[in-house]
């Protein structure tokens, strides 16, 4: 006897939560995710359609498989992998989950989505982020960003908070958290257009790289000056 899952006709999509690294293409034009477990090595975008992780032909998700993306109900249980140490970087997304999917007890696997809204942490030395800077690692093609305010950029490959909703599409919604992350009051918000916030953001990441060029150019002045000496 072949057990069937119950059907669900939701007259409207579901809400889930999840974490995932934010990247930055390797020349700068596009803007996606990769997840912080099954499947994390395939970048994806604000709307993205799964595949099986495996090479496996069947559509995402499978019920005899893991397949498929993956979310939680509650935002607060997806909050909490936060706190780990290899996801303190992660941003906090709000999905719609699209196509189909099945539903666990703590949320869904499921075979399309959209982000649409992506949170950011705080900058590693505790003050509010206004940029995505280079963390250090990546994909193939792909820089791992991490949140970085503009005293600690320091001349890295990064992009403010706005044009990471720029280069992402789809709407995408960008809120910098205070410190502990990602409550959602207080926070500041980036979409496709410019505010004062967003201004003062690019403002700040502007002046943090005009004060790292201009350290470079006095060291290699003192350099010329001690060679001519």
């Amino acid at each position: 006897m072949r057990l069937r899952l119950p059907e669900e006709r939701p007259t409207e999509p579901p809400t889930g939560y999840k974490i995932a690294h934010p990247l930055l293409s390797q020349d700068g034009t596009r803007a996606g995710f990769t997840g912080v477990s099954l499947g994390g090595a395939l970048p994806y975008g604000v709307l993205a359609d799964a595949s099986c992780v495996y090479g496996l032909r069947h559509a995402a998700p499978h019920r005899r498989c893991d397949c498929g993306f993956h979310c939680v109900h509650d935002r607060t249980v997806a909050e909490a992998l936060l706190c780990t140490a290899e996801h303190r970087a992660a941003m906090l997304l709000e999905v719609t989950v699209l196509g189909r999917y099945i539903r666990f007890e703590r949320g869904f696997r499921y075979a399309r989505q959209r982000v649409r809204t992506a949170t950011v942490g705080p900058c590693a030395c505790g003050a509010v982020a206004s940029a995505l800077a280079d963390a250090g690692w990546g994909r193939p093609g792909w820089y791992a960003l991490a949140p970085t305010c503009a005293g600690c950029l320091r001349g890295r490959t990064s992009v403010s908070l706005a044009g990471f909703a720029r280069l992402a599409g789809e709407r995408l919604r960008v809120v910098a958290g205070r410190a502990g992350a990602v409550a959602r009051a207080g926070v500041t918000e980036s979409g496709g257009e410019f505010d004062v916030p967003e201004l003062a953001a690019e403002a700040a990441l502007l002046q943090a790289r005009l004060d790292w060029f201009q350290a470079q150019l006095a060291r290699l002045g003192e350099r010329r000056d001690g060679k001519g000496a």
